[in-house]
Formats: C-alpha cells, structure tokens, sequence
C-alpha cells in the first residue's frame, strides 16, 4: 500500500523544494533546524518537509517534537524491522515527486546508504538532490552519487547559510558607526518579531543586510577604538552587554 506525505497536494511551482529527513540517522538535526529552513529557502519555495521517526525510541520523539514546532509533519514508523522507516520516506519520496513534476529539489536528510537507489531514481528523471549527513556516518556512495557541491554536513550549515545569502551587490569601502549597527539591529529584531520570524543570529545578520543595505557585515561597522568585531556573535554580545537587548540561546530579544 503506497502513502502520500501528509502535506502534499499538487501545485505548479518552479524551482520548488521538499526536505525529507531520516531521523534516526541525524541525530542532530535539531540543532539546526533553523538554519536547514534557511538553506533550503535559499534554493527555491520549500514545498513539503517531512521527518521520519520511530516512536519506540524516546530520543526520536525529542527530535520530532521539536522539529513539529518549526512546522514538519513527521511520520511515525513503529516497526521493529529494519529500515522500515527508510522505506517509507522512499515511498513517500517517490510518491510526492510523481504527483508534483514541478518540483526540483529533494533535499534528503541521511548519510544512509539504503537511499542510493533513491538518488539514483530522482537524478535519472531530472530532479536535483541535495544530501546533508551527519559527519562520520556518512556513506561515500552517496557522497559520489550527489557530487561535492551537492553533499554537505549537518554542521556545516552556518557556513552555507552565510554564504548563501550574501547580498549580489555590495558596498565599496561602506562603513557605519556601531551606534548605526545597533540602532539596525533592535529594528531588525523589532521587525522579525512583529512578523512571528526567528531571531536567531543568522537570520537577523541576513535580515540587517536585507533592510540596511549600508550594512555590509561586521567588518563595515566602525568602533571608537579601530578593532574590528571578530564574528557577529562578538557585535551582539557587545549590544547586549550595553543593555539594549537580551539573548536567550541563539535567540534575540527586545528590552522592554
């Protein structure tokens, strides 16, 4: 008996993208979740994005119930025997993909070998497909199948999201005071809120450049005493040691 993902229905969008996450197979997912969201929006509209996990495992669930938050539908494959989750998201997969044509990109969330038959499938009728693994349970099949540029590791992800979401034109020489960084910071953070966006490091710095194009990264913001911000991490903790805004996590938050 064939399944359909839960959020699947026919549309005509070009450069379209659907995430399927194998669960058990990247553990760490959650931790960047968000930043998986900005890759794959990076590339097209994201479509579907399903999980798969088994509910016999209470680490599983940990990971499913986070990923439900940032709006996965995730299945549940409570079967003892091997790879039957896998199956399923294969099934699944293939199915969304068929009723779907105007779908481009399959961003697949394992290292496990179990899915080279996959790729091959979706590669042969046109579709790209994109692999991140978790490091060191990576198979080199599907490594070699993907290609370098489209096999990528979990936690390379804040790097693939900061280069992907360099603005196409730039600045020669733009700089700012850090009285203009901070002041572009809260109304980053102010606007993210009012629009129920993150407020996560990536996805303001991304958004400062966005709305602010003088702002060009923290080596255009200018200091009183020359020294240049090592990261944007060292600019946000500077702005919340001057008691404008708070932290919690890698999420910002407005002082009332």
């Amino acid at each position: 008996m064939s399944h359909l993902p839960l959020n699947t229905q026919t549309v005509q969008k070009q450069d379209s993208v659907a995430i399927f996450c194998d669960i058990q197979n990247v553990l760490s997912i959650t931790k960047f979740s968000h930043l998986l969201l900005e890759f794959a929006e990076s590339k097209g509209t994201v479509f579907c994005k399903n999980g798969y996990y088994n509910s016999q495992y209470p680490n599983q669930i940990s990971i499913k119930n986070k990923l439900e938050v940032i709006g996965f539908k995730c299945v549940d494959v409570p079967d003892s025997s091997k790879n039957s989750a896998d199956k399923r998201l294969r099934e699944d997969c293939l199915n969304t993909v068929a009723f779907n044509p105007f779908l481009k990109i399959i961003i697949l969330i394992s290292g496990d070998r179990d899915f080279v038959g996959l790729i091959a499938i979706l590669k042969a009728i046109g579709k790209k497909v994109i692999v991140l693994a978790q490091r060191h349970s990576e198979s080199s099949k599907l490594k070699n199948l993907v290609g370098d540029d489209n096999f990528h590791f979990i936690d390379d992800l804040p790097k693939l999201v900061e280069i992907k979401t360099q603005p196409q034109t730039t600045f020669i020489n733009s700089q700012i005071s850090y009285n203009e960084a901070e002041e572009y910071l809260i109304e980053t953070v102010k606007n993210a809120l009012s629009q129920g966006k993150p407020t996560h490091y990536s996805y303001i710095g991304r958004s400062m450049r966005q709305l602010f194009p003088k702002y060009q990264g923290v080596s255009s913001i200018s200091t009183l005493n020359g020294h240049k911000f090592k990261s944007f991490g060292k600019f946000i903790d500077s702005v919340v040691n001057s008691g404008r805004i708070q932290k919690q996590n890698q999420e910002l938050l407005l002082i009332e």
